[in-house]
């Protein structure tokens, strides 16, 4: 076992805190970017060690928006899979067009060869697991089809794998007889393994040829989001797959194509109105960069989704 490492923003000149807190958390886990919403302010703190294979770390943080994009996907050293259980707080993990909504107790996967994001819009604490992608699938099959799916810390195998990391943590603190660390690493993943089994085949979508088409089709979409002319048939075209099949793959998800381009679309605009550095933009050349080619059409469907106008959510942002 390695050493516990603590790392933290407190003290930090205010122009310092967003860089050094960037840095930490790509040496820890994997290249990605925060986007706290008061930079100037923001405070995070990072717990880390190593067990075995694993890197472990409990983190928290304000609230801020994670993400792990394909430029980051690119520079990572080694494809991992996260394990994220929720100590404090909620989140909200994305990837392939999933979300999974994580109370206190509750734990998803994300996997880092492919970009994912976690919103936290309000102070959370998060424990992180992270195991290496040869290992994980030596216990889990296509642990790629079960991305992003929240699992409860309440009930059933999940709950129990719940519990057993909390007290596995706990145990961190007083370090781990390297004799041991090897049967307790073996149980984390034969239990993480046992609670996926659980999950319904409706939601793991364990085909694996399957996964792969919706993962591209996912990709696709994110990648041309800015496009005004992307349609669920411009969309199977580019996939080499029928319309039909392209909305049967999406079938058992809570949303069609169109949608989840239009909820996509949405949220990278909410985003970038809240930004510091587009604070000089105007809201419609904001809407533009994402696809819309109408300022009315913009402002109707925004409203809809977050029940003000895109004006008066940057101004509430902004106080």
């Amino acid at each position: 076992m390695g050493e516990l490492e603590t790392f933290s923003t407190v003290g930090l000149d205010a122009r310092r805190k967003l860089e050094y807190w960037n840095d930490t958390i790509c040496n820890t886990f994997t290249p990605n970017v925060s986007d706290p919403r008061d930079p100037r302010n923001f405070l995070g703190r990072l717990t880390r060690t190593t067990v075995g294979e694993f890197r472990v770390a409990e983190v928290y943080s304000d609230p801020q928006h994670v993400r792990h994009s394909r430029s980051h996907v690119a520079r990572s050293r080694a494809a991992m899979f996260f394990l994220h259980m929720q100590l404090e707080g909620e989140s909200v993990s994305r990837q392939d067009g999933r979300e999974a909504h994580l109370h206190p107790g509750d734990f998803t996967l994300c996997d880092t060869t492919r970009p994912y994001e976690i919103l936290f819009e309000q102070p959370n604490r998060m424990f992180v697991l992270g195991i290496p992608d040869t290992l994980m699938r030596r216990h889990l099959a296509c642990p790629e089809s079960v991305v992003a799916i929240p699992m409860s810390g309440e009930q059933g195998l999940s709950g129990l794998l719940s519990h057993f990391l909390r007290g596995f943590w706990r145990q961190c603190h007083e370090d781990i007889d390297p004799i041991v660390a090897p049967k307790l690493t073996r149980a984390i993943l034969d239990l993480t393994a046992s609670a996926y089994t659980t999950v319904p085949r409706s939601e793991s979508d364990r085909s694996s040829l399957a996964t792969a088409h919706r993962i591209r089709i996912v990709n696709f979409i994110e990648a041309h989001l800015g496009d005004p002319d992307l349609t669920p048939m411009r969309v199977a075209q580019a996939c080499k797959m029928t319309p039909r099949y392209l909305h049967h793959l999406f079938s058992q998800e809570s949303e069609t194509v169109a949608r989840y381009i239009l909820r996509r679309r949405l949220e990278e605009c909410s985003r970038a109105l809240t930004l510091t550095a587009q604070r000089g933009r105007t809201v419609t050349a904001i809407a533009f960069d994402y696809g819309f080619n109408s300022p009315t059409h913009f402002g109707r469907v925004f409203r809809a989704r977050y029940g003000v106008t895109p004006r008066e959510y940057r101004r509430h942002q902004e106080v």
